[in-house]
């Protein structure tokens, strides 16, 4: 039965009364645990929204992901909500695991002074393990939720390439898992969670990837500038650093090319995992996730990083697909951190109390549009800004500097309108609206400094930095 006649069959609603006749070991047609869907869960590290060919982007080769698009359900502004920490990644896979904030974080590992998230309270493995789930993590090292992978079944990590001379992206954690998935017995259902290292830099795809692109057909960002007008609070961290400044065009299409063959070669290796799906009979029973844990910049604004709030930086891809998820799109704005109530949801498991994130099953079901009406984003001391379905205003309390744009019409970020006094009062509001966002998760810093930091960017200064030996990851 192919995916699309199983969804026809098998409604959402179904899938739920099953998994949930399956919480008590049987349903009224004798469902058991193992006839709960399996679940696959990719989450690529540093990939940007627009990085798929299928959610519009016709320069990029992604035809495997491409089909979890066309078949599956696609939320159009999902979001990391922020990081405390220059390593966005750490926070944000902290919060996928735990469904909650990064401000709620206290756990400590080892001398690390960063706060990581507890694997004393509710998260992703315990809730599947639970459930009657075989629990199976393998991905990136460090900067992760390295307190909750020990819950998992089976937790692995592997190193970052960066001594590679040259990389098939993904494809040594797809080789285990289709080994795990080949030699594991059936007697339950699976959850595999698939962290990988790339398309972050070091940026080194295997030339068969960058020969399918040629570099002067990749058009630059639309927001592309060789400087960021001004001082964001984090203008020459190692992210930055891995261009000279001004960013050139050259420059930019040469990143742009790598990453691209970057993507475009773990799109590769995916296809081989489905293909295995396909040929164990599992590929129809079996949800698929697909996300990452930040956006990137890449010559966007002047910047290279993802240390920023602006959308190419926060936004990420999201895509589930599999039995029960309709074909379909939304604009609802959604967080990382909902997926984990969503699956617990989904395969028909207790939501725990206790999470920031909200379960999205209601909207991929066409219940309901939305599940919050305004969505808060969050850099360290530097940068806050809070959104609604049109308008996003970002707030710089170090040099107490207000943005505002109109998404509808601008979704690069290219014209604020902060000093336009007809949008005055919409300021005022969305600023309230932006504190109430900071009082509900524990956010202290203000959003107005007594000794504001210089504004202005001292051009000369960049000219003189040059880029660092690459190697140091972030």
């Amino acid at each position: 039965m192919k995916r699309r006649d199983f969804l026809k069959c098998f409604g959402a609603g179904t899938v739920l009364a099953m998994a949930g006749g399956a919480m008590q070991g049987v349903t009224q047609g004798g469902t058991t645990t193992r006839d709960r869907p399996d679940v696959l869960f990719i989450f690529t590290d540093d990939q940007r929204a627009d990085t798929l060919g299928a959610l519009g982007n016709p320069h990029i080769k992604t035809p495997h992901l491409d089909e979890l698009v066309r078949s599956g359900f696609t939320f159009e502004n999902a979001y990391c909500l922020g990081a405390d920490v220059g390593a966005v990644c750490l926070p944000s896979r902290n919060m996928l695991m735990s469904g909650r904030a990064y401000f709620r974080f206290t756990a400590k590992l080892g001398k690390d002074k960063r706060n990581y998230a507890s694997a004393e309270k509710p998260n992703f493995p315990d809730s599947l393990k639970a459930a009657g789930y075989e629990t199976y993590h393998h991905g990136k090292k460090g900067n992760t939720a390295r307190l909750i992978h020990p819950r998992f079944d089976h937790s692995k990590y592997v190193v970052h390439h960066n001594t590679f001379d040259s990389v098939q992206p993904g494809k040594l954690v797809v080789d285990d898992a289709i080994g795990f998935l080949k030699s594991r017995p059936q007697d339950k259902p699976f959850f595999m969670y698939l962290a990988v290292s790339e398309p972050h830099d070091l940026r080194i795809p295997a030339q068969e990837y960058l020969d399918m692109y040629r570099r002067e057909d990749i058009p630059l960002p639309e927001n592309y500038l060789p400087f960021h007008p001004f001082n964001n609070g984090e203008m020459v961290i190692r992210d930055e650093r891995l261009e000279t400044w001004p960013r050139s065009e050259d420059a930019i299409r040469r990143h742009l090319h790598e990453y691209y063959g970057m993507i475009t070669g773990l799109d590769h290796h995916f296809g081989r995992l489905f293909q295995t799906l396909k040929d164990l009979g599992q590929f129809e029973k079996t949800i698929i996730i697909f996300s990452s844990d930040n956006g990137l910049a890449i010559g966007s604004h002047g910047l290279m990083g993802k240390q920023s709030v602006y959308e190419h930086s926060a936004k990420v891809p999201l895509v589930f697909a599999g039995p029960g998820i309709p074909q379909g799109r939304s604009k609802a704005l959604v967080y990382l951190m909902d997926i984990f109530p969503t699956v617990c949801e989904f395969i028909g498991a207790p939501v725990p109390d206790g999470l920031d994130g909200r379960s999205l099953a209601s909207v991929i079901e066409g219940k309901q549009p939305i599940v919050r009406q305004t969505l808060f984003s969050s850099y360290r001391r530097c940068q806050r800004a809070v959104r609604d379905d049109r308008w996003k205003l970002i707030r710089y309390p170090l040099i107490n500097k207000t943005q505002l744009f109109d998404l509808r019409n601008d979704p690069r970020e290219t014209k604020d309108l902060s000093g336009d006094p007809a949008h005055a009062q919409r300021i005022e509001s969305m600023t309230a609206q932006l504190r109430q966002w900071q009082g509900r998760l524990g956010d202290k810093q203000p959003l107005t400094s007594d000794s504001p930091e210089r504004a202005e960017i001292d051009l000369e200064f960049f000219r003189q930095e040059t880029a660092p030996a690459a190697g140091k990851k972030a």
